[in-house]
């Protein structure tokens, strides 16, 4: 008995050992001051950072080392505004008619490995079905492979907004769908619809606080929630812990959000000097999408892409956001990081920052918007900067981004939570 304790105590105590892994990085991004710092080593123990050393630490027995001298490494990417159960194309719009759950399923299976691999080791997913919800949980199981999701399940909207489940059916095909469902009317309704995404297993909430661009209505920024229905919204979501995300593309329904006490705005698009100083004073997010409205406005000139009355939106309201986000930035209201992933291709986020750094933002500020900033919006100071005590989500990609932001779509090395998935 005693020799089969003294094996088991063995076994552990290399176990352990073999759990030490230093990654010795060319150059190391400190997100929080901004910096680039040449020949670093980051030491992990299981799923935490336990060191960042100076210099490049030397192997002790029972450490294992990984050689990243050649690349930049950074802590894992996070992007604020993601879709996970869907992708644009021109069956987009049938595919809710023809499409199970368990099809939506299988391809956000598909989509969270893309999107992993991609660098991006976080994500907030702004809306779908409750396949999202699922997806978290197999990611989390280790069923799949995936990056941490934080979803808000089904988004909010009023009769005919922008997340209604039913705009353009048949007659006899819409129904009246309630709470259950996401549509809110009153608030008593908004209550209700917030309980209910606790009750379905979601870590926040969003609201279409405006109309929308792909959504099958005619109008694409009008206020579609009253401010008394965003603050019983707020209000509930702040007893059950959530936070609030607001997608808004028209400034009334941006005002209205900001002042009911939403924590971001998702797009932003004709977003007013007088939102701006608001989102200053209440410290809200702008999430600005700008690739989606690029992709949607490109993807409108495709005959037969998007139904006629989508397509009349896109080719407007597209074109708005890069523009917004820069006056934004230099007005001073916080920015996190976010693409709408879904609306293009999965596995292009980087792009992104392509367009970030176009109207001014520097590199490293644009990355710190998908880092620091983006993890105090989730609420989560586990991740988001490779600091002592942090969850060990780390990636590095060839070249360097201050000299070529293309880098950021040659992503080489991810680890998540201390497991290398691509090296």
């Amino acid at each position: 008995m005693r020799k089969y304790f003294l094996a088991a105590i063995l076994l552990i105590g290399n176990t352990v050992m073999a759990q030490r892994t230093l990654i010795h990085c060319g150059q190391l991004i400190d997100v929080k001051n901004a910096t680039q710092l040449p020949a670093m080593t980051i030491v992990v123990e299981g799923n935490k950072i336990v060191e960042v050393q100076k210099g490049y630490t030397a192997a002790t027995a029972g450490s294992t080392v990984i050689d990243l001298k050649k690349l930049t490494v950074m802590p894992g990417l996070i992007d604020m505004h993601v879709h996970l159960e869907s992708e644009t194309g021109p069956a987009s719009y049938l595919n809710g008619f023809t499409f199970n759950p368990a099809d939506y399923a299988f391809q956000s299976v598909m989509f969270a490995e893309k999107t992993l691999m991609s660098g991006f080791t976080a994500v907030r997913d702004l809306g779908g079905t409750n396949v999202n919800i699922a997806l978290r949980n197999a990611i989390n199981k280790g069923w799949v492979v995936g990056p941490r999701v934080y979803t808000a399940g089904k988004s909010l909207a009023s009769t005919g907004g922008h997340a209604d489940p039913t705009n353009n059916y048949r007659k006899d095909l819409m129904g009246d769908p309630g709470p259950r469902e996401g549509v809110v009317n009153s608030v008593e309704d908004a209550a209700k619809a917030v309980r209910q995404r606790y009750k379905d297993g979601a870590d926040l909430i969003k609201i279409t606080a405006t109309g929308g661009v792909l959504s099958m209505a005619k109008d694409g920024s009008g206020a579609q929630f009253s401010i008394e229905e965003i603050k019983a919204i707020v209000q509930t979501a702040n007893d059950y812990g959530f936070k609030v995300a607001a997608h808004a593309h028209g400034a009334e329904g941006m005002k209205r959000a900001v002042l009911g006490g939403v924590h971001s705005i998702e797009h932003g698009s004709y977003m007013s000097e007088e939102v701006m100083d608001l989102m200053k004073e209440k410290g809200t997010y702008l999430v600005p999408t700008i690739v989606a409205g690029k992709s949607t406005a490109d993807s409108a000139k495709k005959p037969g892409y998007y139904p006629d009355i989508v397509k009349a939106k896109a080719l407007v309201i597209g074109n708005f956001i890069q523009g917004t986000f820069a006056k934004a930035y230099k007005k001073g209201v916080k920015i996190a990081f976010g693409t709408d992933a879904g609306v293009y291709a999965h596995g292009k986020n980087w792009m992104e920052f392509q367009y970030m750094t176009e109207v001014g933002m520097p590199i490293l500020e644009a990355i710190k918007c998908a880092t620091v900033n983006a993890a105090d919006l989730l609420g989560d100071d586990s991740i988001g900067s490779i600091e002592k005590g942090k969850m060990a989500d780390i990636i590095a990609v060839e070249g360097n981004p201050q000299q070529d932001v293309s880098s950021m779509s040659r992503v080489q090395f991810v680890m998540k939570g201390g497991k290398v998935f691509k090296q």
